[in-house]
């Protein structure tokens, strides 16, 4: 059975591997660091025998050394977002058993209490590193690397456990069909506790041999800076950071914006993920920098399914088609395949990508899976054989009055009224009509937004059931990490003084 060993290049290879703050860390230098810090792991051991090790580390040379470090030693990895609250890591820390914490010192005051309750060991990186390399385990494909933990909209987040083996399959798909190579550099601002900034940009990009530019967090400024520079040749975001890009650029004088522009439609690819991209969104997008968004669908316990093509006609609003060697369905509420385009339906899929279970919980995973197909709970529709995206089945699905509306479509048709930045919708409950339709909007700045007057426009651009039939305007909308609208948070919103409503 084959072995995974991250990255997979030779340790005396010269070629930049992270650009961390002002130092620049070659892949020979990654291997070796990543090697010590392993056999520092095993403790005399052969093998951690899947040992869960969290770490609580931004972006950083000492995020990738520890989670390499964790595979190659044969433990489970549990990266931690480093903006959770003291509650939401003792649930972490708890339900995935973990015996080890790795975090910078800085941060050590605030975890000492939790590790010491939990009989966690509190170490820095620096205390893991061993002198020299051991030899390590070799690791097959089928044990567990990484617990990776759902964001917790619709429950309590659950640990997502996938193996070596799902890892390489979800990298070396993206590889051949988003075209990687070692000349690739790519800025990482992402939060590196999902995929996407793990999957889809790290490891893709180590594995590639390609160059990373590691920020702590987001700094639109910084960022449009080196685009300007010309420093990286493929970009991935998610639609907020690409909003704020835009809003940035408003900011800038003619020539740094052409400078920024410029930047950016030099790069050969430029990707929206994690969330819905709107339609008026990727057209602006496009307008301003001549680049094309490529749109995918994935989730923490699959990696990517879907994706539009890095050659060929990439349509808003769609994310494409299933990447090669996986495999996506659409099923009706009476569990049989939809066949027929046009037709709504759950999206399920089968490949090596798809995540091995839920940690310590097996009533979880059962309830996940339909004859071998993991049921996504996200609802679409292909149109032209391209998927597009409706909406979480328990949340962006609003069924009024015998239709099923998809919360999704309606947000993208109001984001083109001038007075909305910013929405959300949902259903809520309604004794006529069952649920109905319920827009949160953030006014754009410098214009003036009234109910009566959205809810107008959006009958002459909507079907009459789609129309919203409450309306309340917010300062900001609810989000997590990834940017996400958490929609169960704006329902208590409605507790708040009455909105206006339609009859």
């Amino acid at each position: 059975m084959s072995t995974t060993r991250f990255p997979p290049l030779q340790a005396d290879n010269d070629r930049i591997a992270l650009i961390d703050g002002e130092g620049r860390v070659t892949y020979g230098a990654l291997n070796d660091h990543t090697n010590r810090l392993a056999t520092g792991l095993l403790d005399g051991k052969k093998d951690m025998e899947e040992e869960r090790i969290a770490f609580f580390l931004p972006a950083s040379t000492d995020y990738v050394a520890v989670m390499h470090g964790v595979w190659r030693a044969g433990g489970i990895a549990v990266p931690l977002n480093v903006g959770s609250t003291i509650a939401e890591l003792e649930h972490y820390l708890r339900c995935a058993r973990v015996t080890r914490l790795v975090a910078h010192a800085e941060h050590h005051s605030m975890l000492g209490e939790l590790c010491v309750n939990l009989a966690i060991r509190l170490l820095q990186p620096s205390e893991l590193m061993a002198d020299n390399a051991a030899s390590l385990p070799d690791v097959p494909d089928n044990r567990r690397a990484m617990m990776v933990f759902t964001s917790g909209t619709t429950s309590k987040p659950k640990g997502v456990v996938t193996t070596h083996g799902n890892i390489r399959a979800q990298v070396t798909v993206l590889l051949d069909a988003w075209g990687w190579s070692h000349s690739d550099s790519i800025p990482l601002f992402l939060p590196l506790h999902h995929v996407h900034g793990i999957i889809n940009v790290l490891s893709c990009a180590l594995w590639a041999g390609a160059t990373v530019h590691l920020f702590p967090r987001f700094d639109a400024s910084a960022i449009a800076a080196h685009v300007a520079a010309g420093d990286y040749s493929v970009f991935m975001a998610v639609p907020t950071i690409y909003v704020k890009l835009l809003d940035h650029l408003d900011s800038l004088d003619e020539g740094a914006v052409q400078a920024v522009c410029d930047g950016f439609a030099a790069m050969r690819l430029n990707v929206s993920g994690s969330a819905a991209c709107p339609v008026p969104l990727f057209e602006q997008w496009q307008a301003r920098t001549g680049q094309v968004l490529l749109e995918r669908y994935g989730m923490t316990e699959i990696g990517m399914a879907l994706s539009n093509p890095y050659h060929g006609e990439r349509r808003a609003g769609h994310v494409g088609q299933p990447l090669p060697g996986v495999e996506v369905r659409l099923y009706g509420e009476d569990e049989r395949p939809i066949v027929e385009e046009g037709q709504p339906g759950e999206i399920r899929v089968k490949g090596p990508n798809v995540f091995l279970e839920y940690w310590d919980n097996e009533q979880s995973t059962r309830d996940s899976f339909r004859d071998g197909w993991f049921c996504t709970g996200d609802m679409a529709v292909v149109e032209q054989d391209s998927y597009r995206i409706m909406g979480r089945t328990s949340i962006d699905i609003i069924k009024s009055g015998g239709y099923k509306i998809s919360a999704l479509e309606i947000e993208a048709v109001l984001l083109a009224h001038p007075a909305v930045a910013e929405i959300a919708v949902i259903g809520v409950e309604d004794e006529t009509w069952g649920e109905m339709v319920a827009a949160f909007i953030v006014p754009r700045q410098g214009r003036k937004a009234e109910a009566g007057e959205i809810m107008a426009w959006s009958a002459e651009q909507l079907s009459s059931y789609k129309v919203p039939r409450l309306i309340r305007f917010v300062d900001t909308l609810p989000r997590n990490a990834m940017g996400k609208v958490t929609k169960p948070d704006l329902k208590m919103l409605l507790s708040a003084p009455p909105a206006v409503r339609s009859t």
